[in-house]
């Protein structure tokens, strides 16, 4: 009978002990996870202002897609230092090499979205390539009816609108210049409204 009550004050000493060393890494990783939460919203905002700088328009899908990237790394990188903040660096380390093997397939399974995607980008910052353009890209000569990041929509100068991979058009396209007009009222090879010739004195 003396047993029960010398096992039961040693359970609550262990937990009276546990909860001691618990409470301050609590409170340690309560005011570190307010601190990363303020830092990581004033370093999205940041990076949000400068990217909309230079992504405006039909080029917003590349500046939301940079700030989500941003957004998953930083608070990626939160979380595994709330786990070593609260005594947990070797589930923190495993789960960084699980992720990054994780990370590793995914992208090798996706290389060919991830392709498409980087080259949209490219295409988006691209200046001569844009919404209403005459390009030739793989043999289709048309007007680019839309760029979105994975595909490019061309409409063909026979009627067809082909959609295209991105990463078959970044590659190698040309852009075809319009000619220049010649001036209002004159027709192609009229000479000039002086006649054409002077004579020198």
């Amino acid at each position: 009978m003396t047993a029960l009550p010398s096992l039961l004050r040693q359970s609550f000493t262990n937990f009276v002990e546990g909860l001691a060393v618990a409470i301050p890494r609590l409170l340690s990783g309560a005011i570190f996870l307010a601190l990363a939460y303020v830092t990581v919203r004033i370093v999205l905002a940041l990076v949000r202002s400068s990217i909309e700088r230079l992504y405006v328009g039909d080029r917003e899908l590349v500046g939301d897609l940079i700030v989500t990237l941003v957004a998953i790394f930083l608070w990626f990188g939160v979380a595994l230092t709330f786990l070593k903040v609260l005594g947990m660096g070797d589930i923190a380390a495993s789960l960084g090499t699980a992720v990054g093997f994780i990370a590793l397939g995914v992208s090798y399974a996706l290389s060919e979205m991830i392709e498409d995607t980087v080259a949209g980008v490219y295409l988006l910052r691209d200046p001569d390539f844009n919404v209403g353009d005459r390009v030739e890209a793989k043999g289709v000569t048309g007007t680019v009816a839309a760029i979105e990041l994975r595909k490019t929509r061309i409409d063909a100068d026979n009627g067809d609108r082909i959609v295209m991979a991105n990463r078959e058009i970044e590659p190698r396209w040309t852009h075809d210049v319009p000619e220049e007009t010649d001036a209002p009222g004159t027709e192609p090879g009229d000479a000039p409204a002086d006649g054409g010739s002077s004579t020198a004195d």
